[in-house]
């Protein structure tokens, strides 16, 4: 019996696996962090000189927002600090995943504050003022606009990295934040309907309607996230799909068979292997290794020869 760990593009004790570099989506957070913080001051600072309980409100709100977001910059700072650090067995990757699940959460409750507000008016409505609402429900959406392209736009870095995979697919930290304003945005485009709605039509129940949609719509996205960064946690097994191509290609050898396999992810985009392979004719661990398919982020893999 043979057993070897091999760890592609890096040295055998390296297992940062390129978690120590800075990200595209810590800049871009950052960034968004900066545009609602700015946003959130100028609103509150407004409504206390204005007396606009409208702008007051909305400036609450948008700093919800940037605590959610500053938990997103944090874990990707953290991450890159903590990379090297050998308490963590396959670098700080999961980080991601963790405050990605964290802003899920956070949208969920974010969700059931919106059903509960709009099923409050609904019972008890209350009067809207519909001029000083409207300019902040544009506000916001300008501001939001901005931050679900800077959060959404991808470059070249976010497929590639050292021939591996790292897009916004796998960043779920990114996909949080991204989230969290793109649920912004989205309510200000229902409120500004409703409150259109209201002004011109005289639907004044539309306003909670539309609050009740845009919950169901924001709940929907939480528990994609919640799902998504849930079986990187718990360490479920990897894509099915590279998980048989691993398994095609080393029982392609002559009367050699996977026993066992397991794939899982230790990061956006990245991957740790342990196989098990039993063959009448064994090769080494280097040789069963170069037959794995390349440009799927196995950065960390694991190899046990048996005879068969």
């Amino acid at each position: 019996m043979k057993t070897e760990t091999t760890a592609p593009h890096t040295s055998a004790h390296d297992h940062t696996f390129g978690q120590d570099r800075r990200r595209p989506g810590e800049v871009r957070t950052l960034l968004v962090v900066v545009l609602t913080a700015v946003t959130m001051a100028v609103e509150i600072a407004a409504g206390i000189v204005f007396g606009s309980m409208a702008l007051l409100a909305d400036g609450l709100h948008m700093a919800s927002h940037a605590v959610a977001l500053s938990i997103s910059t944090f874990a990707y700072i953290y991450a890159r600090r903590h990379a090297r650090d050998a308490r963590f067995s396959f670098g700080t990757g999961k980080v991601n995943s963790l405050a990605g699940f964290s802003g899920a959460v956070i949208l969920a409750i974010f969700a059931l504050v919106m059903v509960w507000e709009s099923v409050e008016r609904l019972v008890s409505p209350v009067a809207i003022q519909f001029d000083q609402a409207l300019i902040v429900a544009v506000l916001g959406l300008l501001v939001n606009g901005v931050s679900v392209f800077i959060l959404g736009h991808e470059d070249e870095h976010d497929h590639h990295h050292d021939g591996h995979s790292h897009g916004h697919k796998h960043d779920h930290n990114l996909r949080a934040a991204y989230l969290h304003v793109l649920a912004d945005a989205l309510t200000s485009v229902l409120a500004i309907g409703a409150l259109l709605s209201g002004k011109y039509l005289g639907l004044f129940w539309l306003d909670p309607v539309m609050g009740v949609v845009g919950a169901i719509l924001v709940a929907r996205w939480s528990a994609g996230l919640l799902v998504a960064t849930a079986r990187v946690l718990l360490d479920h097994q990897g894509p099915l799909k590279l998980r048989e191509e691993i398994s095609q290609v080393i029982e392609e050898q002559d009367q050699t068979v996977v026993t066992d396999l397991h794939l899982w992810q230790i990061g956006p985009g990245i991957y740790s292997l342990a196989l098990t392979i039993a063959a009448a004719q064994p090769k080494t661990s280097d040789e069963y290794r170069e037959l794995l398919p390349k440009g799927h982020g196995l950065v960390h893999v694991t190899i046990e020869v048996r005879g068969a």
